[in-house]
């Protein structure tokens, strides 16, 4: 039943349905002058596609599926954990919060 479940429209995006929701929260975060906060959230986002991209096969994977299954999760990875580290170190400027 489940794999039945995948294999429908929704089913097949909802892993980047997952993704998406979080980036779109890092954006309000961001609109709202948060944006350290909503950096990470989008860092975040990528490391849940890299995790979500390793979990599920290609067919489920949707549009998360751009590469082969070992270079999305390495590159969602390390542009995740790019974008926290960047946005934790850095400090001062006119968006200091």
């Amino acid at each position: 039943m489940s794999e039945q479940r995948w294999r429908s429209a929704a089913g097949k995006h909802l892993p980047f349905a997952l993704v998406l929701g979080v980036t779109l929260l890092g954006l309000l975060r961001i609109v709202m002058y948060y944006w350290r906060e909503g950096a990470v959230l989008i860092g975040i986002a990528l490391l849940l596609a890299a995790l979500l991209r390793m979990l599920v096969t290609d067919e489920q994977a949707g549009l998360i599926a751009i590469r082969s299954r070992a270079v999305d999760a390495l590159l969602y990875s390390a542009f995740g954990i790019t974008v926290i580290i960047v946005a934790i170190t850095i400090t001062g400027g006119p968006l200091t919060r």
